[in-house]
């Protein structure tokens, strides 16, 4: 997975790919009103389509990709922006990982459906965050007309949220806010926009 998305880093920013990103910054950046003394961890960032644009909401930025590639771009891109408070890694919270801060919010867009184990990375984005901490995840919906061996087929909302539940998070809440044809492995598709909050230490 890592050298496939190695070998499509440079050409990966592609005019869909960024319309498809302004979709969802639009969708997200409500999330952002109050972030200004946040860190924000990206993980699965590639090449920073979502949180370069919002660095300028967050106190700092760290996106955390698993292609050496995609995260020196995001880097190029970050310092070609003058953007100082922003830091790519390259490396996986399942494995190696980097010394990173601990995030006050955690963003996965477009990524969950890319890892095998659902619960694993949830769970280690939980321990991640600070007590407080605001995980923001995008992906698809459950889609019956999508079948790929390392892909899941997208998540089924109410599931999801029990599994969040599960693992320790409160005050979750999602809606799919997207719709439209050849959008998930060239498929008709919707996406869904889901909040949760890590409980502050009492």
């Amino acid at each position: 997975m890592t050298n496939v998305f190695n070998q499509l880093a440079k050409t990966y920013d592609t005019p869909q790919r960024q319309a498809l990103a302004e979709t969802i910054l639009t969708e997200i950046r409500p999330d952002f009103a109050e972030a200004s003394d946040k860190t924000l961890l990206d993980y699965g960032g590639g090449t920073g389509l979502l949180s370069l644009p919002l660095a300028s909401l967050v106190k700092e930025v760290e996106l955390l990709d698993l292609s050496e590639e995609m995260s020196h771009l995001a880097q190029e891109k970050a310092t070609i922006a003058g953007l100082e408070n922003f830091t790519s890694f390259q490396g996986d919270l399942l494995g190696e990982q980097p010394a990173l801060t601990p995030p006050d919010i955690v963003l996965m867009s477009l990524v969950l459906l890319h890892i095998p184990d659902t619960k694993e990375i949830l769970t280690a984005l939980y321990q991640q965050l600070t007590p407080g901490g605001q995980l923001i995840l995008v992906d698809f919906d459950t889609n019956p007309l999508v079948s790929h061996p390392k892909v899941h087929s997208g998540f089924d909302q109410g599931q999801l949220q029990e599994l969040l539940q599960a693992i320790g998070f409160t005050h979750i809440k999602s809606h799919t806010f997207h719709t439209a044809d050849h959008l998930f492995m060239n498929q008709p598709a919707s996406m869904f926009h889901l909040r949760a909050t890590k409980p502050a230490i009492v």
